[in-house]
């Protein structure tokens, strides 16, 4: 009898153990894929910089000069450019939307998130287990990021960029996915909305803050661009500048904050509407 009584407290503390790695374990694929896709895209264009010409810069339309190609031929402006300024900071962002907009979305889509809940964890613990997967889900994507980048740094003569230097941009992308990855989560855990509404919503926002981020040089409001995310993953240019503290903070604190109001709102709301 005693052994019988033991049985469910111990299953449901091993639950409220293991949400954390339940969550790495159901989406291993997914972040696997993510980094080895990402990894392999910034390394196909960062190997391609010893083809750049040396008047390649100026065959740039000034409209794309906002997204950091204006200096192709030094190798840290290609790479700040075409790799982290054009396409890796997309990958990221629709990582966080995709990603956060599972976290809670797609249970309560399919009526699982009650079951879950049957269990005795709270829901703030299971929001900010589940996010803690996502987050180790970018770190990894950026680690494989930056492993590529050092991979290719001699082969394609990118030796001008520190090692530091890489190190730091790789903590930047790391942040810029953990904040979007928070903004997915917590607008799911707040609003109740469907994944693909989350989805939507969050990788529109990224979207929106990067075309103005890239734009807003364009139209004499440079200003604007500390309003949005990328400039402080790629405007204080990590790969020459390394380590600063003000972007990474900046970044963490917005990404706390995302994650304390979803919080407090999924823990209120009725998950019944």
């Amino acid at each position: 009898m005693t052994s019988t009584g033991n049985a469910v407290p111990l299953s449901a503390h091993a639950f409220t153990r293991s949400v954390f790695t339940k969550t790495l374990h159901d989406n291993r694929r997914i972040f696997t894929v993510w980094a080895l896709a990402t990894a392999a895209l910034a390394m196909l264009y960062a190997a391609y910089y010893p083809q750049v010409s040396a008047n390649t810069a100026a065959k740039i339309p000034d409209a794309l000069r906002g997204f950091g190609l204006s200096d192709t031929a030094d190798a840290a402006g290609y790479l700040q450019g075409a790799v982290f300024g054009l396409l890796v900071p997309l990958l990221a962002t629709f990582y966080g939307a995709a990603t956060g907009a599972r976290m809670i979305s797609a249970d309560e889509d399919s009526g699982y998130l009650d079951l879950v809940l049957a269990h005795p964890v709270s829901r703030t613990r299971l929001l900010l287990q589940r996010y803690a997967a996502l987050a180790a889900g970018g770190v990894a994507i950026a680690a494989a990021v930056l492993l590529a980048m050092l991979a290719v740094r001699s082969g394609a003569h990118l030796g001008a960029v520190s090692v530091t230097g890489f190190a730091a941009q790789a903590v930047h992308l790391a942040l810029l996915m953990l904040l979007f990855g928070a903004l997915g989560t917590a607008l799911g855990a707040a609003t109740g909305r469907p994944r693909a509404t989350v989805f939507g919503v969050t990788a529109a926002i990224g979207v929106a803050s990067y075309a103005l981020n890239g734009f807003a040089p364009q139209i004499g409001a440079d200003g604007l661009r500390y309003a949005t995310p990328f400039h402080y993953y790629i405007g204080t240019h990590p790969l020459t500048e390394g380590f600063q503290p003000l972007p990474i903070l900046t970044m963490a604190a917005a990404t706390a904050v995302l994650l304390a109001v979803g919080a407090w709102r999924f823990d209120r709301r009725d998950l019944g509407r």
